[in-house]
């Protein structure tokens, strides 16, 4: 459940949550300023650093646990969403948080991927979406568009990339949102609702690699447009867009459609409200598909939000009843339990 007034009371501020390493992300990177988010939201939520655990995979955006000042892992390729499912089940008093990148998360981390948002463990996941493979110096990555040229597709690719919205709903996700790196404030939001979600909560950020794939998201993050061809959802309010707020969400058969209010017969009380918490995801999946080459705006915000039972609770829960019924607390007493033979 979604409530943006909540705020938990904090000793703590950004710089607490910064470690002493020198960042080594490339000038104008937009993992820059997931980081600062990231830290901003932390003091927010007054998570104690010791309290708190970011794992990662391989990549640029896998550094990420260096530069917090945190417990953090820097695991194997793809294999972050497992080593997190690991530790909130066996530590689940601390926040983790999973930072991943599109190569990482749903090339060969895609299992992992699937299966921790199937299981709705209470993690945080960092997608972040460049659409490229940065550190391995420019390979198209499984979020590339169909046909496109990059040093391991020199003739464009042949095939249709994931949508991180369709494989988080696909999997029973909980809770995806999306954000744009040059938007801190609604970044920060973003990431603060995501961590006071119960269950696992994929946020997708779109970022640029100014080396490989420079200005790949220009085509809606950039201010001369920007309003224009995307939408900030939020839960309770009208789904309004544009510069002066003047066009809407509506539904047209089984269809989203935009429409100016005022125009064609459309008032604001045609205009759809987002419930990010209905359990139905048929509208989440729309709102998440949208994008101005369908002729929609980009939603951005909590797209989805809901409440179901989360793994590591369901583990902890089922261990105490076990351990209850059961007195047996070492090994040497479960051996001894059982037909036992003394050999001479």
């Amino acid at each position: 459940m979604i409530d943006v007034n909540l705020k938990m009371a904090s000793s703590h501020q950004a710089k607490d949550y910064k470690s002493d390493q020198y960042v080594r992300w490339c000038p104008g990177c937009g993992d820059h300023a997931l980081l600062n988010c990231l830290n901003k939201a932390m003091a927010e939520l007054g998570i104690e650093p010791h309290k708190t655990a970011v794992i990662s995979g391989i990549g640029c955006s896998s550094r990420l646990p260096y530069y917090m000042n945190t417990y953090g892992f820097h695991t194997i390729h793809g294999r972050g969403a497992a080593i997190a499912t690991g530790v909130k089940t066996a530590k689940p008093e601390l926040s983790v948080w999973l930072a991943t990148g599109d190569g990482d998360c749903l090339a060969i981390g895609g299992n992992h991927f699937i299966h921790a948002v199937r299981r709705n463990v209470d993690i945080n996941i960092l997608l972040l979406n460049n659409k490229i493979y940065g550190l391995t110096k420019g390979q198209f990555s499984p979020t590339s568009d169909r046909g496109f040229v990059s040093k391991s597709s020199p003739f464009g690719t042949v095939e249709d990339p994931f949508h991180p919205v369709e494989l988080a709903l696909g999997a029973r996700g909980t809770f995806f949102a999306r954000c744009i790196d040059v938007d801190l404030a609604n970044t920060t939001e973003v990431l603060t609702l995501s961590a006071k979600h119960k269950g696992t909560s994929v946020v997708e950020i779109l970022q640029n690699c100014v080396i490989f794939n420079d200005a790949i998201h220009d085509n809606v993050v950039d201010r001369a447009w920007r309003a224009e061809r995307t939408i900030l959802l939020k839960h309770g309010e009208k789904m309004l867009f544009g510069a002066n707020k003047d066009k809407g969400l509506v539904i047209d058969g089984w269809q989203i459609k935009d429409v100016i209010i005022g125009q064609n017969g459309y008032t604001i009380d045609d205009v759809l409200v987002h419930d990010a918490t209905t359990k139905d995801d048929t509208l989440h999946l729309k709102l998440g598909l949208m994008s101005p080459q369908n002729g929609l705006p980009l939603a951005l915000g909590v797209i989805r939000d809901v409440e179901e039972p989360t793994y590591d609770q369901g583990i902890e829960e089922q261990v105490k009843e076990v351990q209850a019924k059961n007195p047996v607390r070492k090994l040497t007493d479960y051996l001894m339990k059982q037909d036992v033979w003394e050999v001479k």
